[in-house]
């Protein structure tokens, strides 16, 4: 693959001007925190829509950090001395990051836009133009090989990561190399692959750019860059999940026929991770005329791996196919063109026999166990990102249930987690409710019924008793048997633990 229509990039190679150039964008206080000052949450939300006006109006004037994004995030083309101001101007022109334009001006040759790591860093994810923000606006279909920012996708992955301290992790499908960046933070070797060369390139700029440790840059596709018998503790990929009639676009099409490439890595995921390791993507799925859409994502999952897969959104076909054309700007093109690109889509899933697709999170962890727990469950609710430490809770709740049968379950003690709050539906003036709802106002945010016993028996878990001495006083106070209380409650408490609403006191 070429980099035909695209602009040349800045030398990789160059780690004193990447560095130089941090400590100018840093002073001029090119942050993020800095743009919102700037810009206000207006502006600042409408670049995120890929409208610039309004941040065109608010850098009128010639202030360093007005300077710079007009140069970077805008793609303005500033005069030399104004940015000569701000920056090591020759030294960027000679590195490739600026270039001159018109009489004597400089433009970027990279979208640069500041982005807020997770313990208040200061990062810079670097993109092709124009892909800083908002997505591809439609460059896509004029340049294959292009290289998009911060985009919802890439927060969302980076959101739902476990961060535990690793060994080794591997971003597959780098792209510009945000999560390669995250993973910098907690892995002591970090490797990052993509099939698109001009990818690796600017992932190597934005690790550079944000002060972060360089990685493995391996090129290639999904696990074909991983040698035989390498194996990592974390693997994460915002992969090309697309289903789409062919392989237009790099950086979102899978170029597999369906939802396959999805279902590769996942499947070659399980071999690739060491014991307790995880395996976090993104992806799209079919729903399939007679096929039952949570069936068709166990038969995914590798052998010898437990899995969390939460479908967050589903879309009929026409919206599908519309987002993508949108996505790629067919909607600004000729009519014709876009309804011939319309009807192959159609073609595709009618022959497929597909209704919707869904869009979630697949997690995958590497278990010693010999019954693996497989997940899989429709969650489209508000959540609280990031999500990583409840996903890790989640797979630690598994090895608990697992490791306790019943009789052990009821010798156990457990805490009602925090901002957990109890909600009662029924008839106004009703003795007793219709049924009682617990609701987290962390993490996954659920909220789940339960009987007035469940509800009884997590109001008082403190720790303090055990599961069984609560059920026997519950018991007394209900006049019923507690022998048979004790045999139909530990179902509703493996329920509230594996849902994360009690937690067990080790």
């Amino acid at each position: 693959m070429t980099d035909s229509g695209l602009a040349p990039l800045p030398a990789s190679d160059r780690p004193d001007t990447a560095a130089r150039l941090r400590d100018a964008l840093l002073a001029a206080s090119f942050t993020a925190d800095g743009l919102l000052d700037l810009l206000g949450a207006a502006a600042y939300a409408a670049l995120a829509r890929s409208e610039t006006v309004p941040a065109l109006r608010a850098t009128r004037g010639d202030t360093p950090l007005e300077t710079l994004v007009r140069l970077f995030l805008l793609q303005q083309p500033v005069p030399h001395a104004r940015v000569a101001s701000v920056l090591p101007v020759e030294e960027a022109l000679a590195a490739g990051w600026l270039a001159r334009v018109g009489g004597d001006e400089v433009a970027a040759t990279v979208d640069v836009r500041p982005y807020g790591g997770p313990g208040g860093e200061d990062w810079f994810i670097v993109s092709d133009l124009g892909c800083a923000v908002g997505g591809a606006g439609g460059i896509g279909q004029h340049d294959e090989g292009v290289v998009l920012g911060v985009g919802g996708a890439s927060t969302t992955l980076a959101g739902i990561t476990v961060r535990a301290p690793v060994t080794s992790a591997l971003d597959l499908g780098t792209g510009s190399g945000i999560q390669a960046l995250h993973a910098a933070q907690h892995a002591t070797r970090v490797t990052a692959t993509d099939l698109n060369p001009r990818a690796l390139h600017i992932t190597a700029l934005t690790l550079a750019l944000s002060g972060a440790p360089a990685a493995e840059l391996r090129e290639g596709s999904l696990f074909e860059p991983v040698r035989d018998g390498e194996t990592f503790d974390l693997i994460v990929s915002n992969p090309p999940f697309v289903i789409s009639p062919r392989a237009r676009l790099t950086y979102r099409d899978g170029g597999m026929g369906g939802d396959d490439l999805c279902r590769s890595l996942v499947q070659q995921a399980g071999e690739r991770l060491n014991e307790g390791g995880f395996a976090q993507f993104l992806g799209n799925w079919q729903h399939v005329a007679g096929e039952d859409w949570q069936d068709r994502l166990r038969s995914w999952v590798p052998r010898g791996c437990d899995a969390w897969i939460v479908q967050r959104e589903v879309q009929d076909v026409t919206q599908y196919a519309e987002l993508w054309l949108r996505d790629a700007g067919d909607h600004r093109g000729d009519p014709a063109e876009y309804q011939a690109r319309y009807d192959a889509w159609l073609d595709e899933f009618e022959a497929r026999k597909v209704k919707s697709v869904g869009f979630g999170w697949i997690t995958l962890r590497r278990t010693g166990s010999a019954e693996p727990v497989i997940t899989v469950e429709e969650w489209p609710h508000p959540v609280e990102q990031p999500l990583g430490e409840t996903i890790r809770a989640h797979f630690d709740r598994l090895d608990y249930l697992r490791e306790h049968d019943d009789a052990a379950l009821l010798d156990s003690h457990f805490k009602l987690v925090v901002e957990v709050v109890q909600e009662q539906v029924g008839l106004p003036g009703a003795e007793d409710p219709e049924h009682v709802v617990l609701r987290q106002h962390r993490g996954m945010r659920r909220a789940t019924k339960v009987d007035t016993v469940g509800a009884g028996f997590a109001g008082v878990c403190d720790g303090t008793l055990s599961a069984g001495r609560i059920l026997d006083a519950i018991a007394q106070l209900v006049g019923e048997d507690p022998v048979l209380l004790r045999d139909r409650t530990p179902a509703q408490i493996r329920l509230l633990v594996e849902q994360g609403f009690l937690e067990p006191v080790r």
